[in-house]
């Protein structure tokens, strides 16, 4: 019997590791046409997925990259990597310099500064926009700098912006400008709003206390749903939701996303994204909104990803029956993780779920753990 120490595993581990981000960024290089078979821009995620799967790169059980949006944030998320990871440091400074040439302030003292509590609501769009993406992009490359690289990416509502980056649709430094300039526009151009987030079936939607005060932003699972509304509405509809005792939180922002109280930032957002230019994905794109998978992004998807209802459960039924899948969330709080252990479909599915960081801290621990299970499923 042949006996590997512990210090080769190792060292097969790394060389294993160093092999796969040499393949996978190579392929880079490549369309996405040329990577998989999926010949149209947007097609039924059932069917997209297939597509890929029968492709050169999809393996049978694929590796998806997560990424959620705004009311998934808070002081110092990502603290523990900024402090000891240096790929991560690394990429927040590279990013929060662009940021502040941008926006004039820096996004990292914003996140990090020791006055700043977790529990204190950071909610202010023209820094929780870019603090999200830029916790999940340099997320995004300690995994691929480690090996643990994306056969998928899928966005949630702002986390489009992060995984249409990651998946090679845009320019990092273009997605970070876009991202800053949809928050100064609907800080300029909208009325502040609110989003509720209600633990009860979404057919509750339908009830007029609800559906003529409100827009419905997201589905998340089958007793998990978002509002959104304006501010003189929200009094009466959380009085309504506590009088039936129906569970219910607020969520940390400032505009009721996915609703028409936004729309008056769509017309100087689209005309300024009609001067960013966007190319073909190197890795499908899970689009939430549409439960399509995309080679290639149409003009006005940056703004309907803020715009229409997120359809994340949806998504993930489709994705679901097309085989088991490893899902990495990489959003500040782990929420699109936690949406998926209450709603994974199948009772049945060997589909594995991780969270990385999370407000109750042990990101390096996450981390650590994530790697190592990526290292031994490889030897598998």
């Amino acid at each position: 019997m042949l006996e590997i120490s512990f210090n080769q595993t190792i060292e097969m581990a790394e060389a294993a590791r160093n092999c796969a981000s040499k393949y996978w960024l190579e392929s880079q290089k490549k369309p996405v046409q040329q990577r998989f078979t999926v010949t149209d821009e947007c097609v039924p995620l059932t069917d997209g997925f297939q597509h890929c799967k029968q492709g050169f790169f999809m393996p049978a059980s694929a590796t998806v990259f997560m990424f959620s949006g705004q009311g998934s944030q808070y002081f110092q998320m990502g603290r523990g990597l900024y402090d000891n990871n240096n790929i991560f440091r690394k990429w927040m400074i590279r990013l929060d310099d662009m940021a502040r040439d941008l926006c004039g302030r820096s996004v990292i003292e914003a996140i990090y500064s020791d006055g700043h509590r977790k529990a204190d609501p950071f909610a202010r769009t023209l820094l929780t926009h870019p603090a999200i993406f830029m916790v999940e992009y340099s997320l995004a490359q300690c995994l691929v700098s480690s090996g643990v690289l994306p056969d998928m990416v899928l966005g949630a509502s702002l986390g489009s912006f992060a995984a249409a980056a990651v998946g090679g649709f845009i320019d990092v430094e273009d997605a970070l400008t876009a991202v800053l300039r949809q928050a100064i526009f609907l800080e300029e151009c909208c009325e502040p709003g609110s989003m509720i987030a209600v633990l009860a079936d979404p057919a509750l939607f339908a009830e007029k206390f609800l559906s003529d005060h409100s827009e419905l932003a997201a589905i998340n699972f089958s007793s998990h749903f978002v509002i959104s509304t304006s501010l003189p509405e929200l009094t009466e509809i959380e009085a309504v939701l506590k009088e039936r005792n129906i569970s219910y939180q607020r969520l940390p922002v400032s505009y009721a996303f996915h609703s028409r109280w936004i729309d008056n930032a769509k017309s100087p957002f689209e005309s300024f994204m009609r001067t960013m230019r966007c190319k073909q994905g190197q890795v499908p794109l899970v689009c939430c909104q549409d439960r399509a998978v995309l080679s290639s992004l149409s003009d006005g998807y940056f703004w309907s990803v803020v715009r229409q209802p997120i359809r994340f459960h949806e998504a993930i039924e489709q994705l679901e029956q097309t085989g088991s899948h490893r899902y990495i969330d990489l959003g500040p709080a782990g929420t699109l993780a936690t949406f998926l252990k209450y709603g994974m479909p199948a009772k049945n599915t060997v589909s594995r779920i991780h969270a990385i960081l999370t407000p109750f801290g042990f990101d390096q621990k996450n981390l650590a753990a994530l790697l190592a299970s990526s290292e031994v499923q490889a030897y598998q």
